[in-house]
């Protein structure tokens, strides 16, 4: 499909940041100019959408500003944020044990969700770089009792300046084989997503992009559920990825600053 032809029909972009927007803490060449591009265009819209639950919206803020991007906390989303709106709509007033960091913690009680450490109507692994032995024993204790296993995400690695660590999806998969019972998972790629997004942006999902470095999340949102996935070269995927994939982006780009050239 022609790269720019594909570009037409998108009202809303919804990008990933870490491999899309930046690497660690270097801004990716001329991802600033495609947002600043769209801030400037008034038929067509963007927020981030970020799988790792264990930051928050204001902490990307803050992240973007430092690269030379300002934008408002509204236009930030993360998998935290789409399993807590599933958590309030589907327990409301539940009693709900979190496996996350302070800052998610922090976050999910402003918004309303009741966090105990005993006795609770559902549990939730998160991204939690705080995980303790104690934490890891309490959840497979009630998860192994039949109390719902909900987690953010099911990315198994978080790519960091030094390499790789143990995300979601590997703290779930420990808790997996500890108690035989499999979680099920918010985030990128899941309908829950799309869904968030549609209400909250009042965006149909035909006239969204999804758009990321990765294909198993970033991509298969988009064309698994309705919507366009664009993918770009910029971080974890090559051209050796897609051809191995059963994930067939809409479109490939080099990085944001070649869809730029197009939009």
């Amino acid at each position: 499909m022609d790269k720019a032809d594909v570009l037409r029909g998108v009202r809303l972009f919804v990008l990933d940041l870490d491999g899309t927007v930046y690497l660690g803490e270097e801004l990716i060449e001329g991802a600033d100019g495609f947002i600043s591009a769209l801030q400037e265009d008034e038929t067509r819209d963007f927020v981030f959408f970020t799988n790792n639950a264990s930051r928050v919206p204001s902490f990307y803020v803050e992240k973007l500003r430092r690269l030379g991007i300002f934008v408002e906390e509204s236009r930030i989303l993360t998998a935290g944020d789409v399993t807590a709106a599933y958590l309030r709509e589907t327990y409301p007033g539940g009693r709900v044990l979190l496996n996350g960091t302070p800052i998610l913690e922090e976050n999910w009680r402003a918004k309303g969700i009741r966090l105990v450490e005993e006795a609770p109507d559902v549990c939730v692994q998160s991204f939690d770089t705080t995980l303790t032995y104690e934490k890891l024993e309490r959840i497979c204790r009630y998860v192994r009792q039949g109390v719902p296993f909900l987690a953010t995400h099911m990315d198994t690695n978080c790519p960091t300046e030094d390499g790789y660590i143990p995300d979601c999806g590997a703290m779930c998969a420990l808790i997996t084989e500890s108690t035989g019972v499999k979680p099920r998972y918010f985030g990128k790629p899941f309908a829950e997503t799309v869904e968030t997004i549609e209400r909250i942006c009042n965006v149909r999902r035909e006239d969204m992009a999804f758009v990321g470095d990765r294909l198993y999340t970033d991509v298969a949102t988009g064309v698994r559920n309705g919507a366009k996935g664009f993918l770009v070269l910029s971080g974890e995927a090559d051209m050796d990825t897609v051809r191995s994939s059963d994930v067939a982006p809409t479109a490939i780009y080099a990085s944001l600053a070649e869809m730029r050239e197009y939009l």
